[in-house]
């Protein structure tokens, strides 16, 4: 059995969308350059406007090639689930259908050399170093 594409598997994630049907090219990214940020882009499924100042945020992430961040500390837990490409971490490189787990209190400075795209899931807010 092959694994999904991006487009496969996406639908998935908005089964609970209102009326039921999703398609990739629906979605909408906005420039990502908080943390110092440099080439990438969000699709926020919900965000501290929804749930407050310090509270959860999850949203589509897409880095392009050769996008990174700087290093920031995540106060609460971080769940990242990279759909396609692969995302590199002073822990490694995590290829297609790659879960991370990130501690409260790890930092990190994510960086993607090919582009990726990825599931993020945000318990608190984000703290720049």
């Amino acid at each position: 059995m092959s694994p999904q594409t991006l487009t496969e598997r996406l639908p998935a994630l908005f089964a609970a969308l209102p009326d039921g049907r999703f398609a990739l090219q629906d979605l909408e990214f906005e420039p990502l350059v908080s943390d110092g940020r440099i080439g990438a882009e969000v699709h926020r499924l919900y965000s501290t406007v929804e749930t407050g100042e310090n509270g959860p945020a999850a949203a589509i992430v897409r880095y392009l090639p050769g996008a990174q961040a700087q290093q920031h500390r995540h106060p609460g837990y971080e769940l990242i689930y990279v759909l396609s490409g692969e995302l590199r971490t002073e822990d490694g490189v995590y290829p297609e259908n790659s879960l991370l787990l990130m501690k409260p209190d790890s930092v990190h400075a994510p960086a993607s050399p090919e582009g990726c795209i990825a599931l993020v899931v945000w318990e608190q807010p984000v703290k720049p170093l």
